[in-house]
């Protein structure tokens, strides 16, 4: 009798769980996809300039943003695929002022030469969203001698800012949004190695540049007080993106757990928000994550590091920042 019991309480959980998985699982789903931008801002007559637009977060920004009647420029390195992300996003929201532009945040000329050809053929910029980034690559410098993570992902979206500045102080009100990471619990500042020539962790070296993004936010907002402009930042979430390209191990990893990621567009939700809310423009130097202010790790809210770090990247980069 107990057998037969036993094998019927079996049965029944067998039966059971894939219908407990069923039923719980898009309450589950909805909880991966996090916040949604419920704003219905438009945006005609404003300019925009994201980076990393031709593919994943970037490119589902852009498309949002084209919708509202934005005049929307693609940043990127890869001209192919940025004019073939252009045409599709002219094609889906019927708005034909969305332009590819080349621009590789790996080599400061590329930055300067875009910024020079922006600031010819535009009078103003509204919202810049520094969305570009690497993730995981081999140790590699660029041509000017910087680690190219830290490179991408921070000095280079700096040194775009640094030369768009002024046109978005004329602009204003106007907004600078950066793309960091929730792995910046992770991240550490180490000024007397900040291109880890000393000792490097592709895996952390990721982590150090998104903390440097949270640092260069928090001191860009204090620098901009009084403006009208103001710079947010911000995580995205884990995103089924090509993020993790350099690595076949995480590209796999990405492929097999692709439910308990966010798709390109939920990831792209904060990033709309931080761009179009009503409700932040007069809010700066503040993190969020699914469309809400979110927790900065200590290390974030330094204030001395952050300025410290700023007057160093000015120095790498040659440039002064009042």
């Amino acid at each position: 009798m107990q057998d037969y019991l036993g094998c019927a309480l079996a049965l029944g959980l067998a039966l059971a769980l894939p219908l407990l998985v069923l039923l719980a699982a898009p309450r589950f789903r909805k909880y991966i996809a996090g916040g949604k931008c419920t704003s219905t801002a438009k945006l005609n007559g404003k300019v925009v300039v994201i980076t990393g637009a031709n593919t994943g977060i970037g490119k589902e920004t852009a498309k949002d943003l084209a919708g509202r009647g934005a005049r929307v420029i693609l940043a990127c390195r890869d001209m192919v695929k940025a004019e073939a992300a252009a045409n599709e996003i002219r094609t889906k929201t019927g708005n034909q002022q969305v332009i590819a532009r080349k621009l590789d945040l790996a080599d400061t000329k590329s930055i300067q030469e875009f910024a020079k050809n922006f600031l010819e053929e535009e009078k103003e910029l509204h919202i810049l969203i520094n969305n570009a980034g690497v993730f995981w690559g081999p140790y590699f410098k660029t041509v000017e001698g910087f680690e190219m993570q830290f490179a991408v992902n921070y000095l280079g979206p700096f040194l775009l800012t640094f030369l768009l500045i002024e046109c978005l102080k004329k602009s204003a009100p106007s907004r600078i949004i950066n793309i960091s990471s929730l792995v910046h619990f992770m991240g550490r500042i180490r000024l007397e190695d900040l291109q880890g020539e000393k000792s490097y962790h592709r895996g952390l070296a990721y982590c150090h540049s998104k903390l440097a993004s949270i640092l260069f936010t928090r001191e860009l907002a204090k620098n901009l007080q009084g403006t009208g402009v103001t710079a947010n930042v911000l995580h995205p979430g884990a995103v089924a993106s090509d993020l993790c390209r350099h690595s076949t191990i995480l590209v796999f990893l990405g492929k097999l757990l692709t439910f308990f990621l966010k798709t390109p567009w939920e990831g792209a939700q904060t990033s709309i928000y931080c761009a179009v809310a009503e409700e932040l423009e007069s809010v700066s130097g503040k993190y969020f994550s699914d469309c809400k202010p979110a927790y900065v790790w200590p290390q974030g809210r330094d204030d001395e590091t952050a300025r410290k770090l700023w007057d160093v990247s000015c120095e790498l980069l040659g440039i002064q920042w009042d």
